[in-house]
């Protein structure tokens, strides 16, 4: 009976790293993504902010991605295509609103001082949601036919824990890494010391670059999704500009078409990511109109916080 139990336990575990391989990707979004919402925090709280937003990702995947993806696909899948799509719209407002923030267009989010963590673990723990539900719903995908619900939710589940475990640890290791060039910065040996101040002195462009790739990731994949699904719902031309991007550049071999495919969402997701800043930015200066003293313009007043 044991010898069965293993056998199921390890044909759990080779279906879950199957169906999760072409995920991967999104793994790393979400890795790059996660270490900006604890910039500015003090580093006594960095890894307990990461543990908060790791323990939000598990609910949101058990609580939240699977029962739902399970449900639908089986009484509504039809609906799957446009809950992507809000998903991915969502993910490129947030990446334009970086990019903006790089030009010095903040429209009142709060980045001097202390930083609010409820509304940053808050705010981690809701665009985990839309990478989270991308990567459970690619795994979904590629599970093999003719499975019961059981094993597709031991599997998710198998998924779920592992993915949550390589991005979080990742994350945790980022995060804490200056810690650890410090550290080395104080040995007696020099060569130690050497490498632990090369660790401190790059970890500002580290972190930039991070948050460069963060940012880029949000609106690669959010555009990805929009476009993948607006072509499940009928409006066919976006998936063929991606199947067109493919055959152009098909001769060049798969990296260049990577590269092209994921050039074409970021800036197809950077678009809408800014009609949707605007359309935000119109309806609030509408819904202020006639309004005196700061209180429209007040951080108060707005709903994103990093």
């Amino acid at each position: 009976m044991s010898v069965g139990l293993l056998a199921v336990v390890d044909d759990i575990l080779s279906a879950a790293l199957k169906a999760s391989a072409k995920s991967a990707g999104v793994v790393i979004d979400d890795a790059a993504v996660t270490p900006q919402y604890v910039q500015g925090i003090t580093p006594a709280r960095e890894l307990p902010v990461v543990g908060k937003i790791a323990l939000g990702s598990i609910a949101n995947k058990f609580l939240i991605i699977i029962p739902i993806a399970l449900l639908l696909t089986e009484f509504a899948p039809d609906v799957l295509p446009y809950l992507l799509i809000v998903g991915g719209a969502f993910l490129c407002y947030e990446g334009a609103e970086k990019v903006l923030e790089w030009f010095g267009f903040s429209h009142g989010h709060e980045e001097e001082g202390a930083r609010d963590e409820k509304k940053l673990v808050f705010g981690a723990i809701r665009t985990d949601l839309i990478l989270s539900s991308e990567i459970m719903l690619i795994s979904l995908s590629n599970l093999e036919e003719g499975m019961d619900i059981w094993q597709t939710l031991a599997i998710l589940a198998v998924i779920a824990l592992l993915m949550t475990s390589i991005v979080y640890g990742a994350v945790a290791l980022l995060v804490k890494i200056d810690d650890i060039g410090l550290r080395m910065a104080k040995s007696p040996v020099r060569r130690v010391r050497h490498n632990g101040a090369r660790i401190v002195r790059s970890m500002p462009a580290v972190f930039r670059a991070i948050s460069i790739i963060g940012t880029v990731a949000m609106l690669w994949v959010g555009g990805h999704l929009v476009l993948e699904n607006l072509g499940e719902v009928g409006l066919t031309i976006t998936t063929d500009l991606l199947h067109g991007v493919e055959h152009l550049l098909h001769d060049l071999g798969p990296i260049v078409v990577w590269v092209g495919e994921t050039l074409v969402s970021a800036i197809a997701g950077l678009a809408l990511g800014l009609i949707i800043v605007g359309v935000i930015l119109l309806i609030g200066r509408l819904r202020g109109h006639g309004h005196d003293g700061p209180d429209a313009a007040s951080p108060q007043n707005t709903t994103h916080a990093h």
